[in-house]
């Protein structure tokens, strides 16, 4: 990476307990060479929202495996904004319906990855966001 250190946060709203893809992703992220913050699970929207401003995240990674991404992402993303650091990019992961994407765009989401996608493909989106 050329230029500043970007600062990722990767967070697991709501119940979802499952936190695997997560963590691989995070460490993705540590070996790339971005600074990294891991909430773990269990999160609440204002804790996610609360955390990403005190540690100045530059990309907040949110994980969902329970379906609730519908409400759980866009939360994160108002209190963002709320508490004026709509700023942060947010990108959504998990298992989401292709059909759910557009909503999330609507909502704020800037980019979506599913199980599978590959780390080069999320490495690319960051260069094309000029992030």
């Amino acid at each position: 990476m050329i230029g500043k250190r970007l600062r990722v946060m990767i967070a697991k709203p709501g119940l979802d307990g499952h936190d695997r893809g997560a963590r691989v992703i995070a460490r993705s992220f540590r070996d790339a060479g971005f600074e990294v913050f891991f909430t773990g699970c269990h999160q609440t929207p204002e804790q996610i929202a609360n955390a990403a401003i005190q540690e100045d995240i530059d990309l907040l990674g949110l994980s969902c495996l329970s379906g609730a991404h519908r409400y759980l992402f866009p939360a994160v993303i108002n209190l963002l904004r709320e508490k004026g650091a709509g700023d942060i990019e947010v990108i959504g992961g998990g298992i989401i319906s292709e059909r759910d994407f557009q909503y999330l765009f609507n909502n704020g989401i800037k980019a979506v990855f599913t199980p599978g996608t590959s780390f080069t493909s999320v490495l690319a989106w960051i260069d094309k966001s000029g992030l």
